[in-house]
């Protein structure tokens, strides 16, 4: 039995709620939807809004895991328009979307409707893990509509010394065979995966917990991470088959013959401002393979933060709220388009305050 779980049952330990910045469905197709956060009072202080990219195979709210561990939270109080794609659970019916219909149609509408919801021309947008990886892939083709892209723990390179990049590119591993079988493939195939990358990790966390097991606090955002890392979303088969194939298997986007939707893809077209997060423990992303990103772009204006902790818990955590959260609204708001930066100057002191 998971470990996790047991703890659960003996000590009554539930989880808290997630995901509880109020929000608004503001677009909707098929499965996925377009959430607005609803602003401070008094409206947002910057005239660009923010749109937040997540895994196509996690669930959005880990950018808005709990109140005080919540990158959305913090951005709202601090005064920014903030918008988070929501993929939604991917039926049967789903397994011929493809990578195309993914990363160009559906991202570039959800980034069209963040603008024309803000009224502004383009948006920042931030890319969480595979996220980080689709709207690269946009932004190579369809730059014009950034303001400035952030590629937080993103895979780019995926030749990397990393384990998942070994086992996907192994001979033995048919992908094909495990789309033509499953359709989307499921989710508990790839956690299984992600486990194999820690097989003791269960264990490590009960012996961690039995420690903090009189710390409410520390409780309630451990349990909250873990019903998030237990609730996945399955891939679309014919999606995930391009994805291994052409970016695990070809490293096609760093080779430079990736293509959107027929379009060439190519890093060094993305000239927009660009920040790369990278983390010193993380076992999913190596840093070389995020890290790459800046190596290839064209963009001029190129900047990388590189932090101790791990894939998830460095962007939920304490220090998180204290040093990668701050510097992700500095980057933003000293990058806001010039007129409208100097209209609501005192708004944007006292947004900094609040945060």
């Amino acid at each position: 039995m998971d470990p996790i779980l047991s703890f659960r049952a003996l000590f009554g330990k539930q989880p808290p709620s997630v995901g509880q910045t109020p929000s608004d469905v503001v677009f909707a197709e098929n499965k996925w939807r377009l959430l607005r956060y609803r602003p401070r009072a008094g409206g947002p202080a910057f005239p660009t809004p923010v749109l937040l990219v997540p895994s196509l195979i996690n669930r959005h709210y880990v950018l808005d895991l709990m109140p005080g561990k919540s990158l959305v939270e913090f951005l709202v109080a601090r005064g920014h328009d903030v918008f988070v794609i929501d993929w939604g659970t991917p039926g049967d019916e789903d397994r011929y979307v493809d990578f195309d219909e993914v990363c160009d149609r559906y991202l570039g509408r959800a980034l069209r409707q963040t603008s024309a919801l803000a009224e502004s021309e383009t948006a920042h947008v931030l890319g969480y893990c595979l996220g980080g990886t689709l709207a690269a892939i946009h932004a190579a083709v369809h730059c014009e509509r950034f303001a400035s892209l952030t590629a937080l723990a993103a895979p780019i390179g995926f030749h990397d010394a990393g384990l998942l990049s070994a086992w996907t590119r192994s001979k033995s591993f048919d992908v094909g065979a495990l789309v033509a079988a499953t359709g989307n493939v499921p989710w508990q195939l790839m956690q299984s995966a992600f486990h194999l990358l820690r097989p003791t990790l269960g264990l490590q966390k009960a012996v961690h917990i039995a420690d903090r097991l009189w710390d409410d606090e520390f409780m309630n955002g451990f349990l909250a991470l873990e019903t998030w890392g237990g609730d996945n979303v399955s891939f679309p088969g014919a999606c995930y088959e391009r994805y291994v194939e052409e970016l695990y298997r070809k490293d096609a986007l760093v080779a430079g013959s990736f293509r959107l939707s027929g379009k060439p893809a190519r890093l060094e077209a993305i000239t927009c401002p660009t920040l790369a997060v990278t983390f010193e423990h993380d076992n999913i992303v190596p840093k070389e393979s995020a890290s790459v990103l800046l190596d290839r772009i064209g963009a001029t204006d190129k900047h990388r933060i590189h932090l101790s902790g791990g894939h998830v818990g460095a962007v939920v955590s304490k220090k998180a709220a204290q040093g990668l959260w701050p510097a992700l609204a500095t980057f933003w708001e000293d990058r806001m388009a010039e007129p409208a930066r100097r209209a609501p100057r005192a708004g944007r002191r006292s947004a900094r305050a609040s945060g």
